[in-house]
């Protein structure tokens, strides 16, 4: 071969090998640009076409605006002598559900549904620029709870016809996790992001506001009941520390909340579970695991092998907890074994057979308990280190790390079985303990004796009143009058008169 012929073979080989063709030389990848992911969507957005009118009633009775009279003898069919209680509805209230954007216990995009009830009429407080009512609901185990029910919701019923009938405008979130939410489990007392889906359900109602042609005058406050309570006060502290250009709340006030969760947690397992615990527990549980708080590897680690499996998605459902109770799927009250030790006294209903949570789990929780004790200061109770990854979730989401910049009041009762009034005093002990006090700090105990010039003497003589009347019909009936009040108190005896003390308080901060 000539010299040209060499060098024309040695080109067209070199040519071949940089684009693979016969050679071993690597060729380089292919690289396709990606496009970058989508944005995530706004919270507080709105989903969809905006606030839309839940009609009150069903058929052909259903109306789109409930009417005063019409209202009042609602409250009556439902339970006699309610509006000696709420008061006689001023307004009419039309309640509109939105659906919006939130997120959930690591940030994830999901959604939630909130109910907005707004009033209207000729009477001074049912026209014009209306306050404002962030109200945040108490414990359910059932997905379809929905605040925007009035015939059917007993707590929304009573939200309703104690602020959104006398003038307040109310917006009432039901959770992400619940009412058709896009979320599979419900961040449940996860301060943050229960706080996050308040925020977001307050957004939405403002932009939704402009379709209900109602008006919110630029006077913001925050209340709510049990859960809600924990959930009011976390949503105050969140627009105080993180949204503060954002928000500006008048007042916030907490009725029967967990506030000091640390130290109600350490109680249950130190011997003193409470009313409901064996639906509260898993909840809390599982919202932590969901959070990433690594609160267990398996199931089993925590529960008994026949409520193991499946019960990291149980709640909230589609069941009621009669009907959980009924198909095995929790135990009635039975959180741990008959033998497990401390226990408590009068905790006897706790400890049984069948129980919830492995004894194992208990002790671990106990020795974690007695090696990092917390709550040693009044002015610092969370000032320890626990190395349990339940009370690692506690302590972070326990609400006694702040102080609020805007009045606060804090309702219960000091005989509450569900909630322990503990949670009160040390929330209260500690906000002194701190500097906070007189008038931008209010305490309602409605199981104390009202002095007579106790601002709060009606709501106290009325709850005393209402556990009488309980007692004496227990006793007509032939029940126990003990276990008529054990019952009730929490839900129907405390609820509407924490409620009342709260509508008083709110309205006197209307004219500061």
């Amino acid at each position: 071969m000539s010299a040209r012929g060499r060098a024309s073979a040695l080109a067209l080989a070199l040519i071949l090998g940089a684009c693979g063709g016969g050679g071993d030389v690597p060729r380089a990848p292919v690289v396709v640009p990606q496009p970058p992911p989508p944005p995530p969507p706004p919270r507080g957005a709105i989903v969809g076409s905006g606030p839309t009118v839940v009609p009150i009633g069903a058929g052909a009775a259903a109306v789109a605006k409930l009417e005063p009279a019409v209202f009042a003898a609602l409250l009556e069919n439902a339970q006699s002598g309610t509006t000696a209680i709420t008061g006689t509805p001023k307004c009419a209230i039309t309640t509109y559900s939105v659906k919006y954007n939130t997120v959930g216990a690591v940030g994830e995009a999901t959604t939630a549904s909130a109910a907005i009830m707004v009033p209207s009429g000729a009477a001074p407080e049912c026209s014009g620029a209306r306050p404002l009512l962030l109200y945040a609901h108490g414990t359910s185990v059932e997905k379809t709870y929905d605040m925007t029910n009035l015939a059917a919701n007993t707590e929304a019923r009573l939200v309703a016809a104690m602020f959104a009938a006398q003038g307040f405008i109310v917006v009432a979130p039901n959770y992400a996790g619940y009412a058709g939410s896009a979320l599979p489990y419900h961040p449940y007392l996860d301060a943050n992001a229960q706080a996050s889906d308040m925020v977001d359900a307050l957004r939405a109602a403002r932009v939704g506001l402009g379709a209900t042609a109602a008006t919110a005058s630029s006077k913001l406050f925050i209340s709510g009941y049990s859960q809600g309570g924990y959930v009011a006060v976390a949503t105050q502290r969140a627009m105080q520390i993180e949204y503060p250009g954002e928000f500006s709340p008048s007042a916030t006030a907490g009725m029967s909340g967990p506030y000091a969760l640390t130290q109600f947690g350490d109680a249950i397992f130190a011997g003193a579970p409470r009313l409901g615990v064996t639906a509260f527990l898993p909840l809390l549980i599982n919202a932590g695991q969901r959070a990433g708080g690594a609160l267990y590897a398996s199931t089993s680690e925590v529960y008994e092998a026949q409520y193991a499996s499946g019960i990291d998605t149980l709640l909230p459902s589609l069941l009621s907890i009669d009907d959980l109770v009924k198909g095995g799927k929790l135990p009635a009250s039975a959180l741990f074994a008959r033998d497990s030790q401390p226990q408590g006294a009068d905790a006897g209903a706790f400890f049984g057979d069948g129980n919830l949570v492995r004894s194992s789990y208990r002790s671990a929780y106990l020795a974690d308990l007695q090696a990092h004790p917390c709550g040693a200061s009044a002015a610092d109770p969370l000032a320890c280190a626990p190395q349990h990854a339940l009370r690692k979730h506690v302590l972070k989401n326990d609400l006694r790390n702040y102080v609020p910049a805007t009045p606060l009041l804090l309702c219960g009762g000091d005989g509450d079985p569900t909630v322990p009034y503990l949670n009160t005093a040390s929330m209260l002990a500690y906000l002194n303990a701190r500097g906070m006090h007189g008038v931008a700090l209010t305490e309602v105990d409605l199981d104390s004796l009202p002095g007579v010039n106790d601002p709060y003497r009606t709501p106290k003589l009325s709850f005393a009143s209402a556990k009488l009347a309980l007692r004496l019909a227990a006793i007509k009936n032939g029940d126990s009058p003990s276990t008529a009040v054990e019952v009730n108190y929490h839900a129907g005896l405390v609820a509407p008169f924490c409620m009342m003390a709260v509508r008083d308080y709110l309205r006197a901060k209307l004219t500061e």
